[in-house]
């Protein structure tokens, strides 16, 4: 009974007769009865992860919980509990050495303390912990869920306690009075002051220029552009780090050591434990297995090629050598710290294990030489978004410099159709990779490397599938008006045959350095970045939108700074193992300028590659109609684009029942207009974005972004190994141009035309950094969660939006069977090919337990950018 209900019944007892003194008088005898018993207690229990077996003693732990609904007078915020101590419960293993014990706690509150939707927790112990989620049970036996996922850090470090609010989500309008100034001061607390250096345990987020990608401490020669900023060079924005600026170069900033993992990324951003160790360990198993080759090769950079392709296979087998050696050792040692190296020898040692051959080439060895699997890939391999349908012939530059592929000479592979039919059947495609590359290919070549621009064109078939037609290699000529072009056809056997499959190696780097820097890293890693932080900085985790995204983002600051740590800096590996070697960067800024947010959208993207076609029908939710119907990245994905749109759609409404209150939403408004004016600061066109005015506006927008942190990495990311694992099928570099009749190199390849193949790929040094690279990018981790799933039931305290998610994931199984079942059809060529590799990349696989798709699968989207 609650004291309102005692006063009342104590209130009817007194004879109306009685005064009101009397009344109040025995009514304040009882209070202190009242106030005595009914006392509540709430029961918590919070969920800690940690790589010691010794658990955190409980006692330097201390939480205190907040009212969501009762105002203490004198604060303006809700009630607020006294303190309580962890006592330590059950523990259990996980992967990776990674423990997690569950601590609880009890705290008396006043009957009228109301509903608990907040608590702050202190750490006094010496050590940081992860707190991976918490719960709150009240004397009515209702359970208040915490979706945590954060390093909580030592008080002497931090200084503040730490704020965590319930997953019950409001609108910034429909705020508890309770919670409205914790709500308003946490996000200030987000935001900082954009001054100093950022520690290890700070919880600020802000924007930075990519200043940090070269090192001109070690030389001139290591000097890289600021990429973000100017018209020259724009760029997304990084997480501020504030580290001081490098005195070689004042414009740059000083950069931490390698391979140490120390960077900074915000508090909430970082690794769980499990998953930094377990990076670590793939990073030197990589190492070990394809790092090693045999001792007696000699420590000049191009002298050490594979001379055979038996010999290339090798590199798969566990009986290879396992001696890391000489002029190993001094390549490693530009890459990562002594430190490092040691322990990586000692791995070497210890570990003999086999890696998986790559699909490419596990059931037919020659598969990748064939041409219909070469254009297979564009369709179904790991980057199947850079082809396009061909509707003007010949293909010019900005200049209107004509391509030189003659129409004679195709229309006779044509299977009976003029290039005019054929084009307006749509049945004309192309591969470009010309007209961004043509302006750097003087300084590229100049750096020991030979690449070309390129064009391939290929007709579509009658059975689906792409036959390719002609590939044209261009240089620069003396003048931007021309340009040197060599045109290679495809043949069956001999010499001819033999320079075909030269072009198409060419043409295959190409693609590979566009799929590295364009479409995997800038156009899903660093396009996201901004998003996050802006989400972080303008959106409460209290706010639905920040509720819906935070799954999408999980890990991505902490991977996408460790890529500026050893990827993508000067001297990292991508500069040593793509053809633009110290210009990537340049490269991938220049067609920055050419993104646009409103594109991202897959039916978008497929309308502007012309390979679709706007749809009449209004029953179709896509909109669109593929031109190529046997496409198997495009027809997978327009499902799952539509489950998610579905899905957001469904969660928007729930929250916002007009447009009124999308454009009164004063978060919302916030976030949508620093993401555009600082995030993408550089693209701030408003048409390139979305305006956020209206439902179907939040709709689209958020669906584009958590099509691009899902499905479009996975589509990009975790088919690395099947495919480039194997490095003649998509190499990263070419070191020889295919060579002129009449030379001593043409003589040089007639002798021995696989010879000359494979001293025109990487050396060993090269290509073994390039596999065991994708090895790791390519592998699923322990923690991964997927589409359709939450790390916890009670991710949102809403039983309607639990429902319509729960529909979601069952729609994504759904989907999958389908997926499944269009892979069985030998009608779909496209989905198997000459390589008989399944296409599996969009598969949800929602049903499946996260731990048993650890390694190497080739299937599973997870919810974010997180490798």
């Amino acid at each position: 009974m609650s004291i309102d209900e005692m006063q009342k019944m104590a209130s009817s007892s007194v004879p109306k007769w009685h005064s009101s003194s009397v009344t109040t008088k025995i009514v304040n005898n009882l209070n202190p009865i009242c106030q005595a018993t009914q006392q509540l207690t709430l029961k918590g229990k919070f969920v800690i992860i940690h790589n010691q077996s010794k658990s955190i003693p409980g006692k330097f732990i201390s939480v205190q919980i907040y009212s969501g609904t009762d105002v203490d007078p004198e604060t303006g915020k809700g009630k607020l509990s006294e303190k309580a101590h962890f006592k330590q419960g059950e523990s259990m293993k996980h992967c990776h050495d990674a423990h997690t014990t569950i601590y609880k706690i009890k705290i008396h509150v006043d009957s009228n303390f109301g509903t608990p939707r907040a608590f702050v927790i202190q750490n006094k112990y010496k050590k940081k912990f992860f707190l991976q989620s918490a719960s709150i049970e009240t004397s009515s036996n209702r359970t208040i869920h915490y979706d945590i996922n954060s390093w909580i850090y030592p008080m002497k470090k931090t200084k503040s306690d730490r704020l965590f609010f319930s997953n019950r989500c409001y609108l910034p309008s429909q705020t508890p009075r309770a919670l409205v100034e914790l709500r308003k001061e946490e996000l200030d607390i987000l935001r900082g002051n954009g001054m100093g250096e950022r520690k290890e345990w700070d919880r600020i987020y802000d924007y930075d220029f990519y200043n940090d990608l070269g090192d001109p401490e070690k030389g001139p020669e290591h000097l890289r552009p600021v990429l973000g900023g100017t018209k020259l060079f724009p760029y997304p924005r990084r997480g501020r780090t504030g580290r001081k600026q490098s005195t070689a170069s004042p414009s740059s900033e000083s950069r931490p050591q390698p391979m140490n993992f120390g960077i900074y990324v915000p508090s909430d951003e970082r690794f769980a434990p499990n998953k930094l160790k377990e990076l670590k360990s793939s990073c030197v198993h990589a190492m070990v297995h394809f790092l090693s080759p045999k001792a007696e090769l000699l420590p000049q950079r191009n002298s050490a090629n594979f001379q055979s392709f038996e010999e290339l296979l090798e590199m798969f087998s566990s009986n290879r050598s396992q001696i890391i050696e000489g002029w190993m050792k001094d390549n490693l040692k530009k890459l990562i710290p002594v430190a490092y190296l040691k322990e990586i020898t000692i791995a070497n040692k210890e570990n003999h294990g086999q890696l998986p051959i790559p699909q490419i080439i596990s059931e037919n060895e020659l598969a990748w030489k064939d041409d219909i699997e070469f254009g297979r890939q564009m369709l179904a391999g790991t980057h199947p978004t850079r082809i396009q349908c061909l509707t003007t012939f010949p293909p010019q530059n900005k200049y209107g410099i004509q391509s030189s592929i003659k129409k004679s000479i195709i229309e006779q592979k044509l299977e009976g159709w003029t290039l005019s039919q054929a084009m307006e059947q749509g049945r004309i495609f192309m591969l470009d990779h010309h007209d961004y590359l043509i302006p750097y290919l003087n300084r590229i070549n100049a750096n020991g490397v030979c690449a070309y621009a390129s064009r391939t064109l290929l007709f579509l078939r009658t059975d689906g599938m792409l036959k390719p037609l002609a590939i044209e290699l261009s240089l620069p000529g003396p003048s931007p008006h021309l340009e040197i072009h060599r045109v290679f056809l495809p043949a069956k056997q001999g010499t001819q045959a033999a320079l075909w499959q030269l072009a198409k190696a060419h043409v295959l780097a190409n693609d590979s350095v566009y799929h590295q820097l364009i479409s995997h890293w800038l156009c899903t890693h660093a396009v996201v970045e901004p998003f996050i932080i802006a989400t972080k900085r303008r959106l409460s985790v209290m706010h639905p939108i920040h509720r819906l995204l935070n799954p999408h983002f999980k890990d991505t600051m902490h991977i996408n700074a460790l890529a500026r740590l050893i990827l993508i800096n000067s001297g990292g590996i991508l500069e040593r193992i793509l053809f633009p070697g110290e210009i990537c960067m340049q490269i991938s800024c220049d067609l920055y300028k050419e993104w646009r947010f409103i594109d991202q959208a897959l039916p978008a993207d497929l309308l502007k590659r012309g390979m679709a076609v706007q749809d009449p029908d209004m029953n179709n939710p896509t909109g669109i109609q593929l031109l190529l119907m046997d496409y198997p990245y495009a027809t997978d994905g327009l499902e799952i684009w539509v489950a998610i749109k579905e899905w957001v759609k469904d969660f928007c409404s729930f929250f916002y029942k007009d447009n009124e209150a999308i454009e009164g939403d004063v978060e919302l408004q916030a976030w949508w207009s620093e993401i555009r004016t600082q995030g993408h600061g550089d693209k701030h066109n408003d048409t390139w974005w979305n305006q956020m005015t209206t439902l179907s506006n939040l709709v689209e927008t958020l669906t584009i972004l958590i099509w691009i942190a899902s499905a479009k990495h996975a589509s990009l990311n975790y088919g690395q190994y099947a495919y480039s694992g194997y490095p003649p099928n998509r190499p990263t570099l070419c070191r020889k141009f295919v060579p002129l009749e009449g030379t001593v190199e043409f003589g040089e390849f007639l002798k021995d035309p696989d010879k000359f193949f494979l001293k025109m790929l990487p050396d060993r040094f090269e290509m073994s950094l390039a596999v065991a690279l994708v090895n790791v990018l390519s592998s699923h981790t322990c923690d991964e969660v997927y589409l359709g799933c939450q790390q916890s039931p009670g991710w949102i305290d809403n039983e309607v939006i639990q429902n319509r998610f729960a529909e979601f994931k069952q729609e994504l199984k759904e989907i999958q069977a389908r997926i499944m079942q269009r892979n069985r059809d030998p009608k779909l060529k496209n989905r198997r090919g000459p390589a008989n590799i399944e296409y599996t990349l969009l598969y949800p696989d929602a049903a499946t337990s996260s731990a048993s798709k650890r390694g190497i699968t080739g299937r599973g989207i997870p919810n974010s950018i997180s490798i």
